[in-house]
């Protein structure tokens, strides 16, 4: 049996010609055909079709080609051999056996030892031919087993039952190791009488079908005859040995040296099968050869082309199959997160919006309600403030209600601009911003400078940022009003970078920062800023008036639809 090798090569079309060879089988004598009659792959059966070629599938492991001959016009050949092209560099054949054995009995003719010298496959120099092949000299040295008397050398064809083949041996010298011959071929000596005797004096034919064993000639000019088992039945055997009678007599103990030159071409007539271990992917061709018993080609060769195609995990479409899998599977997982944060956003703004629009209620609760409530209870403390019917005392008390009235009305409408989220922009916020600032420096006779530059509508405020905001500036205001004695107020506004920047400033006293006790206002106005990410900065000297520095970052928010 072979071993399964690698192939590694290019894949080339192969077309199983045994129909041709079956077909030409009858037009010309002398010639037959050989069928892969089966091809198993772990077992499994694989479909064999008169043509074409046979695909084993990926990754083949244990694979076994069963073949025999069919019979033609032409002789039957008695052996077969075989190849894979593209893996076996030889042709292959099944190992039969022939050989040469040295045997010793004792006294009473039972077998004591032997010495088996086989031989397998075709002899070095062997050309089919017995006139030109070569001769390989052999010499083997071996001891007298004990009890053994005598010495036969046995020539046969005995290995398996069904070895095929010729076996041929010259110049057989056995010979006791200082050099003195005990048994010698017959044909050695040219002078003898009987060298054209068959059987040779002293040897005789043996096995179950002596007539296997021949004498034959060999070589040219002049041939030499010599023992030779032709085997051409796979059901016997023959042979050669000396005649127990004149068999050379032996010590046990005694070391011997057995020479000679053989030649020998031996396969099996039973060979059907040829098993591999593995193929790689690619093309192959399986042939099959006929064999005589001299290992020469007889009849037509049979061709079969093998396919072993690669696995679907190697082939060029599975990976861009995969690659497409994962693209696709990548973009699905992508658009799954991106519609996640889309429905998460959505329900966000949803959440936003019902909160915007409950803040829009409670604002227009306060304006259309508590503000009318309000606004009506100043309007009547104030008519009772004004008649004078009521005592003095009375009408000072309603005229202090009228105040409080008045400035709980515009504490209300602060609140409701604040809640409200129609004003949750930049606009709105400097157009509050303005707005206060201009009321609280109407009280006190203040000039009031107002710059506001890109403002955006479209950048949404939060009402937490603008009421922190208004409380912020409001603060610097009352300060200004309270402690700087200054005659005009500036306020700029700007928004860039999407930082918003608040400064007023006035042209008061002013004062040393590092000697002042800032007081919690200014305390307050630092952390309300520091809460909602921004920062406050206070600017002063003596003579020269204070600068409150408000920079804020501003996230834009989306627009509720």
């Amino acid at each position: 049996m072979t071993p399964g090798k690698f192939l590694h090569g290019c894949c080339w079309a192969v077309v199983c010609s045994c129909m041709l060879g079956r077909l030409s089988a009858g037009a010309a004598e002398g010639t037959n055909d050989f069928w892969l009659k089966s091809v198993f792959v772990n077992g499994r059966s694989v479909a064999v079709g008169a043509s074409g070629q046979i695909n084993l599938g990926a990754n083949p492991e244990n694979i076994l080609f069963g073949f025999r001959p069919e019979n033609g016009i032409g002789p039957v050949p008695l052996r077969l051999h075989y190849t894979l092209d593209g893996v076996d560099s030889n042709w292959h054949e099944a190992g039969g056996e022939m050989g040469l054995t040295v045997r010793f009995y004792n006294h009473a003719g039972d077998l004591s030892g032997q010495s088996h010298y086989p031989v397998h496959g075709e002899s070095t120099g062997w050309t089919g031919s017995l006139r030109n092949s070569a001769l390989t000299h052999r010499r083997e040295t071996f001891l007298v087993p004990p009890g053994a008397e005598k010495l036969l050398v046995v020539i046969s064809s005995a290995g398996p039952p069904d070895s095929i083949g010729i076996y041929l041996v010259a110049n057989l010298v056995v010979s006791k190791a200082g050099g003195q011959p005990l048994l010698r071929s017959p044909f050695d000596n040219e002078l003898d009488l009987h060298a054209d005797d068959d059987p040779p004096a002293g040897w005789m034919h043996d096995g179950t079908r002596p007539s296997i064993a021949r004498v034959l000639k060999f070589g040219q000019d002049p041939q030499t005859r010599a023992f030779a088992v032709l085997d051409e039945d796979a059901s016997s055997h023959g042979e050669w040995h000396n005649l127990m009678d004149t068999a050379p007599v032996v010590v046990p103990g005694e070391r011997l040296v057995v020479e000679w030159n053989e030649m020998y071409s031996v396969g099996l007539a039973s060979l059907r099968e040829a098993r591999y271990d593995h193929l790689q992917p690619g093309n192959y061709v399986f042939r099959i050869n006929g064999l005589d018993a001299y290992g020469r080609p007889v009849g037509t060769e049979c061709r079969s082309g093998i396919f072993v195609p690669q696995p679907f995990w190697k082939a060029p479409w599975f990976w861009g199959a995969c690659v497409l899998a994962v693209t696709g599977i990548i973009m699905g997982i992508s658009r799954y997160l991106v519609w996640q944060k889309m429905r998460r956003e959505m329900l966000r703004l949803k959440q936003q919006q019902a909160l915007e629009q409950e803040r829009l209620r409670i604002a227009h609760d306060i304006h259309d309600d508590l503000g009318a409530r309000v606004t009506q209870i100043s309007l009547l403390s104030a008519m009772a403030h004004n008649n004078q019917d009521y005592p003095v005392p009375a009408r000072e008390h309603f005229d202090k209600i009228s105040r409080m009235s008045r400035e709980l009305v515009a504490a209300l409408y602060q609140t409701v601009w604040a809640v409200s989220p129609e004003n949750d922009n930049l606009e709105a916020l400097g157009s509050y911003l303005c707005q206060m600032a201009n009321q609280l420096c109407e009280q006190t006779s203040l000039r009031c400078r107002f710059h506001v530059q890109g403002l955006p509508p479209e950048v949404q405020v939060s009402s937490q940022t603008r009421h922190n905001v208004s409380l912020v500036v409001k603060e610097a205001v009352h300060n200004i009003i309270k402690h700087a004695r200054a005659k005009e107020i500036t306020m700029r506004t700007s928004y860039a970078a999407g930082v918003l920047e608040i400064v007023v400033q006035d042209d008061g006293l002013g004062f040393d920062i590092s000697r002042a006790d800032h007081g919690n206002g200014l305390v307050n106005m630092k952390c309300r800023l520091e809460n909602i990410g921004g920062r406050c900065e206070i600017e002063s000297q003596p003579g020269h008036g204070t600068a409150v520095r408000i920079r804020l970052p501003i996230q834009q928010l989306p627009h509720l639809t």
